[in-house]
């Protein structure tokens, strides 16, 4: 692939040795610490399931989130240079994981459910065509394994 190169640092901080390290699968916890230079941390943790903190983030959301994320300002762009204003912007995007018999497991498909809501002047069809523009784009869609569908909702107002 030929083109400009960008690359992406962050840390990884595990801090959840309870005193005695991995001694137990049950004697430590899974929260850690993502950051990068100048940002907020990020608190983190595994699913639940998985004996992780329910009030911190897991890798699973944060793929959703991507994908979501980077859905959204695909399309916000493509609206911007196509005269579709967006007055507000709303996802609840929803990701679906298998897991197999020896624990192991993979995301089948990710399903974006923005509610966009445009201006009076500007028309819907367009708005909801810019939708697979965004998704074309994604860069994160690009890099993942799995479908990402994305079900939009447009309203006028």
């Amino acid at each position: 692939m030929s083109g400009k190169h960008h690359e992406y640092s962050v840390t990884v901080t595990w801090t959840g040795n309870r005193g005695t390290g991995t001694s137990g699968y049950r004697e430590y916890s899974r929260d850690h610490v993502i950051s990068a230079n100048g940002k907020p941390d990020i608190p983190g943790s595994s699913d639940p399931a998985f004996r992780g903190d329910s009030e911190r983030w897991n890798p699973e959301e944060l793929l959703v989130g991507s994908l979501s994320a980077c859905h959204k300002l695909w399309y916000l762009h493509f609206c911007a240079v196509s005269g579709v204003v967006v007055t507000a912007y709303e996802d609840h995007a929803e990701g679906t994981m298998v897991m197999d018999e020896e624990g192991s497991g993979r995301f089948t498909d990710v399903v974006l459910k923005p509610r966009v809501t445009i201006s009076d002047r500007s028309d819907p069809s367009i708005a909801e065509e810019l939708h697979g523009d965004a998704h074309e784009k994604c860069f994160i869609a690009n890099s993942v394994n799995f479908p990402v569908r994305c079900e939009p909702v447009i309203i006028k107002g």
